[in-house]
């Protein structure tokens, strides 16, 4: 059995309309998660070339000390896949789930989250980076943050050609009417190029995120998600997207 098979619990198709396509990070922020809330279909990017260095393989906490990087270990090669990443059997888990548990142990709602985030490090099964990821975001998600999005991986769709392209046809092949894009693909996304496929662009925002009670000043919003659940407990939704409900309405997104 795949990696991705063992770890990844698809939902029934049905007939989605909003989809966002991104590839998946390590522990990702409270952002990645805005997106997806934004989504009747959220699909995991990873069939596209490994980086070095950044969001697929670290990310940040607090600390006593200051900010803190969790690495996963996976090696320099960037001729692969990012779904071609194999995990290391090095304990790395062991060693992240200690820095973790040491930064939040006093956090108010750490023993809440504990065993959810303990269980991701300690009984993953996951054989690959990608698979990892994807399991760790899709349980968040739905454990602690009640979204109900659909989540899927871009190697179900077959998605052809290059850069793009193949991201439209892959945002067709999923059935989108209205696409959902990060706010750094404005740099190579032809707003044309989807208008004339009948698609509606837009934007996400992630500017206006309130502060909420975080350990260790100053107040940083740039950290792994499980800051803001350990520090906020069942409140975190209300600091990713439930404020703009609340005061806020129709921000978040950006008309290409």
């Amino acid at each position: 059995m795949s990696a991705l098979l063992k770890c990844e619990v698809r939902d029934t198709d049905s007939n989605m309309k909003t989809v966002a396509v991104i590839q998946s990070s390590y522990i990702p922020w409270k952002g990645f998660f805005d997106i997806i809330h934004d989504v009747d279909r959220f699909i995991f990017y990873d069939d596209v070339q490994f980086t070095t260095r950044d969001w697929r393989t670290r990310n940040r906490i607090k600390t006593a000390n200051g900010m803190h990087w969790l690495t996963i270990p996976v090696g320099t090669d960037r001729n692969r896949l990012i779904c071609e990443v194999p995990l290391p059997t090095n304990g790395w888990e062991r060693k992240h789930w200690a820095s973790i548990s040491q930064a939040y142990a006093r956090a108010p709602y750490f023993k809440l989250y504990r065993p959810l985030i303990e269980a991701l490090y300690m009984g993953h099964g996951c054989e690959s980076l990608s698979a990892f990821n994807q399991h760790v975001t899709r349980t968040i998600a739905r454990e602690a943050l009640g979204i109900t999005a659909e989540f899927r991986d871009s190697r179900e769709f077959g998605a052809s050609g290059t850069k793009l392209d193949r991201l439209l046809d892959l945002v067709k092949r999923a059935g989108a009417t209205s696409y959902i894009s990060g706010p750094s693909a404005r740099d190579y996304i032809d707003p044309l190029v989807f208008a004339d496929a009948g698609i509606e662009l837009s934007y996400k925002s992630y500017g206006g995120y309130p502060e909420y009670p975080q350990l260790h000043p100053p107040f940083e919003h740039a950290v792994s998600v499980l800051d803001l659940l350990f520090n906020a407990g069942p409140e975190a939704p209300r600091f990713i997207w439930g404020w703009r409900d609340e005061g806020h309405p129709g921000l978040g997104l950006d008309p290409a």
